[in-house]
This record gives C-alpha cells, sequence and structure tokens, in this order.
C-alpha cells in the first residue's frame, strides 16, 4: 500500500466556474466507488463479529477491564494510520481493523455486569450500552463540524481536512484507554490477579460461625424437587475441578449475606455465579443451550436491523423527498441514533423495573424483550407499507415519525436484551455476551444485504417491511424458551 506524501494536501477537483467540489475528498482521494465503500461498511462489520465472539471469552479469561483497554489502545492504530490510505485496498485493511473497536462493547457489558447485582444491571448495561450506539448519532454532527472548521476557519483543504478530523476520535480513545487503565479496578473486589483469594476470604468470613468443611460431593446443593424444577429454581450440577477454577462475579457474596440464606446455599451461590475459566467443551455448551440462542436470535434482530437501518436511512430519506440535500437528509437520519441516548437505558430501566415488582420472576424480562421485537416488527411493516413520501403526497414528518417510532422500539429491545443476559450461564457471562454481540453484527450483515439487493439497493420500503416480518417470525419463535436453563444455580 504506497504512499503520496501530497494525499495529504491535495484538494478534490473543483467546477471551473462555480469552484464547488465535484466529489466527496476520501472518494477522490481513493478513487473509490460507491460499491467499494459499501464493502468497506461490510468488512467492518464481519471484524466485529469476529472479534466480538472473540472478546467474550477472553474477559472470562482474562478479565474484562484488560480486554477493554487493549481493544481501545489497538484500534487507536488504524484510526491514526487512516489518513495513510490511498486504495480501496487498504481502505477494506483499515475499516477491518477499525472493527475492533466494536469489540469494546462486549467487555463494556461484562465489566458493568461485575459491578452491578441483578435488581439493577438491566440499566447499568443498557445506559452504557446506549450512550456507545448514542455515538453514532454525535457523530453524524460533530465530525461533519471538525470537517468544517477545519477547511472554513484553518485555511485547510477539503483532502486536508478530511484527514485531520481522525486526530478527535484517537485522542478520545488515548484518553478513554488510559483513564481505564490508570483510574479503574478490575472487580468489586480489586485485582483480577487476586480475585480467588478475595472470594475465599468472604466466604471464610461469612461462615466462620458455621464450619465450610463440610461434604464436597460430586454436585453442589441438592438436586431439585419436582415444584423448584416447575418454577424454574433447581440446582445445577457442577463439578469440584470446575469449581475450583472460577473466579468471581463480586456482589454475590454481599446479596447472599443481606438474604440470610444457609451456608451452604451461599457457598453454592458463589460458586456458581463466579466466572469460570473458559475450556472448549463447556464453551460450546453454553453456545449452544436454548437460552444462548435465544439471545442470539433476538439481538441479531433488534440490533442488527438498527445497524442496517442506520447505514441506509440518509439515502432513503434523500429518495422518498428528493428537495433534501445530503446535509439535511443525514440530520434528520441523525435521530435514530440519538435516540438510543433514552431508548436503550429504557429497555434495562423497564425491565429491571419488572422483574423487581415480580418478586423478582425472569420470564418478566423475557416477555418484555419478545414484546419489544414483536411491537418493533410490527411497525417496520408499517413503514415498508405506507413508505410516506412526497410522490404520494406525504410529508416529511410522517416518515421521521414512523420510523422513529419503530427506532424506540428496536433499540429499547437492545437494552432489554442485555438485562437478562447476565442472569444467564452466569460462570460464562463473557461468552454468552459476545455471541449475542456478534450476532447484532451478523444480524446487521444479513439486513444489509437485504438493502443491497432489493431493487439494485433502492428498494428501501419492500427491505423494511421484509425485515419487519422477520423480526415477528423469529421472536415468535423463540418465545417459548424458558429465561434460564433447567437446573441452573444463581443467576435469579
Amino acid at each position: 500500500m504506497g504512499f503520496d506524501i501530497s494525499l495529504l494536501w491535495r484538494a478534490p477537483q473543483v467546477h471551473p466556474i462555480n469552484r464547488k467540489a465535484q466529489s466527496i475528498p476520501i472518494l477522490n482521494d481513493l478513487n473509490l466507488s460507491s460499491t467499494q465503500v459499501a464493502n468497506s461498511n461490510i468488512i467492518s462489520l464481519c471484524a466485529t463479529l469476529l472479534l466480538r465472539c472473540t472478546a467474550g471469552p477472553l474477559c472470562d479469561r482474562f478479565g474484562s477491564r484488560k480486554v477493554f483497554v487493549s481493544l481501545l489502545m489497538a484500534g487507536c492504530l488504524p484510526i491514526g494510520l487512516a489518513p495513510l490510505v490511498t486504495s480501496a485496498t487498504g481502505l477494506y485493511v483499515c475499516r477491518f481493523f477499525i472493527g475492533i473497536l466494536g469489540a469494546t462493547f462486549v467487555p463494556c457489558q461484562v465489566w458493568c455486569t461485575a459491578f452491578f447485582d441483578k435488581n439493577v444491571v438491566g440499566t447499568a448495561n443498557a445506559l452504557s450500552g446506549g450512550w456507545g450506539n448514542a455515538g453514532g448519532g454525535v457523530t453524524y454532527f460533530i465530525m461533519p463540524a471538525v470537517f468544517d472548521s477545519l477547511t472554513m476557519v484553518r485555511g485547510l483543504s477539503a483532502s486536508q481536512a478530511w484527514r485531520v478530523t481522525f486526530v478527535v476520535p484517537l485522542i478520545c480513545l488515548i484518553a478513554c484507554g488510559l483513564g481505564m487503565y490508570l483510574l479503574c479496578p478490575d472487580t468489586p473486589l480489586g485485582s483480577w490477579q487476586d480475585r480467588s483469594q478475595r472470594i475465599r476470604e468472604n466466604l471464610d468470613r461469612f461462615g466462620s460461625e458455621s464450619p465450610l468443611e463440610t461434604k464436597t460431593p460430586d454436585f453442589v446443593g441438592e438436586p431439585p424437587s419436582r415444584h423448584e424444577e416447575e418454577k424454574g429454581r433447581g440446582l445445577e450440577y457442577a463439578s469440584p475441578s470446575r469449581l475450583g477454577n472460577e473466579t468471581t462475579a463480586a456482589t454475590a457474596t454481599t446479596k447472599c449475606a443481606a438474604s440470610g440464606s444457609r451456608p451452604s446455599s451461599i457457598i453454592s451461590i458463589v460458586k456458581a455465579e463466579t466466572i469460570a475459566t473458559p475450556s472448549f467443551r463447556d464453551s460450546w455448551t453454553v453456545i449452544s443451550s436454548p437460552q444462548t440462542l435465544f439471545h442470539v436470535a433476538t439481538y441479531a434482530c433488534s440490533f442488527g436491523s438498527e445497524l442496517a437501518i442506520n447505514s441506509i436511512l440518509s439515502s432513503y430519506y434523500e429518495a422518498n423527498f428528493p428537495h433534501l440535500n445530503q446535509t439535511n437528509a443525514s440530520n434528520y437520519a441523525a435521530v435514530f441514533g440519538f435516540l438510543n441516548f433514552v431508548t436503550r437505558p429504557l429497555g434495562g430501566v423497564v425491565a429491571d423495573i419488572l422483574y423487581n415488582h415480580s418478586r423478582r420472576n425472569l420470564w418478566t424480562k423475557k416477555i418484555w424483550i419478545t414484546t419489544c421485537g414483536l411491537l418493533g416488527g410490527a411497525i417496520l411493516i408499517v413503514v415498508g407499507q405506507v413508505n410516506p413520501s412526497a410522490a404520494n403526497g406525504r410529508d416529511l414528518s410522517t416518515l421521521v415519525g414512523l420510523v422513529s417510532l419503530a427506532a424506540v422500539f428496536v433499540e429499547v429491545g437492545n437494552g432489554a436484551n442485555f438485562a437478562l443476559v447476565p442472569h444467564v450461564h452466569p460462570s460464562a457471562n463473557g461468552i454468552v455476551s459476545g455471541v449475542t454481540g456478534g450476532a447484532g453484527n451478523l444480524g446487521g450483515l444479513v439486513f444489509a444485504i437485504i438493502f443491497r439487493f432489493m431493487d439494485h439497493g433502492r428498494g428501501y420500503s419492500t427491505s423494511l417491511w421484509i425485515i419487519g416480518v422477520i423480526h415477528l417470525a423469529v421472536n415468535l419463535a423463540v418465545c417459548w424458551i424458558p429465561p434460564l436453563p433447567k437446573g441452573q444455580i444463581g443467576g435469579r
């Protein structure tokens, strides 16, 4: 990938009469077609999909904070080198490695789960994830504003300006990475390396009045009774060898102490809710469980449709209302991402409220996820069928309103999903979070392909109602799955 230093300041070609630029600088500099730009987006999604699935087990093995910081700092390299790209191939490589940053979502959720108990973890996860998603909406305004400032105030050419704008995300990444590394703990109990010792100390302190050296059978706790099975509150079998390698989810001891549970039950719950060093066999068992597949399916629909719709929304507005210029269409499209400031946190908040007011019945969280999926799908069908446009006499506010309403339930569903994830296989939270997060990108790829090939990439309304139908079908297909595996210890 050769580098011509003049590309850092070469201006785009301009019209000889009105002196307006005849192309977007990055497209002109790199001689890119719209297809190549679309391909670069798909490559970035693929990279994030791969790395999210990988980040989950790494969180379980090395700790979420270290994985988080590593991904942030690794993402600095492609961001810093992006201005040096000179070809479509270089752009593909750069976008692939920039996809590293999309994987930070997984350690973010795992880290939040470690610090917040089950009664508020949905709110914590949804708030952190929602503000992360909303960053996409902020980017619509900040980056063009920086670009305009560089060209109009600083006098840089357009070709120089788009390259210099990459300094902004680079500084943010370095600041966040260093801040997290220097100021944040691994777990509520302190260092990741000392987690096992801290848990043992807490268990010994809590059980000092009752001997803990009771019999250690091949399973923890007692087999579930029929009544417990019906309520989904049985106990999960676990071998002592595996339990010996587990690491803490940190708040379990405190929670058990407050509940007044028997010491033997407390030990069982603490061990079952601590992070286990993942093996391939255990990982496959977790990934293939119906509960994990429920989250994979529903998150692929909700977050996948959000990604795909975000990528075409500006073009959809321009196609239906030709009087809009690119800037105005982008501003309206940015509303979709900005809603994440409220909608995704709302999904987690409502899930926690339902959970706490139903005496911690996890079916309420499960039903909330399914409800959001069905309503989001139904509204997408309405948007696709009504398809408000200037040609059929509808105004822009109708289209923006319908799309925003669909965004509410799609994004609320994202927050609701990760309000239930911490309860499922708590000893493998990183794996479940990683696979679920990766499924969101997989859904984005599938839906992006639908948009790309439907009516040669212009069939936006048809694609929307097809995606809505997929939402309905998938959510109904998995709605029967219980929220937790039968016989699971802890997670409630």
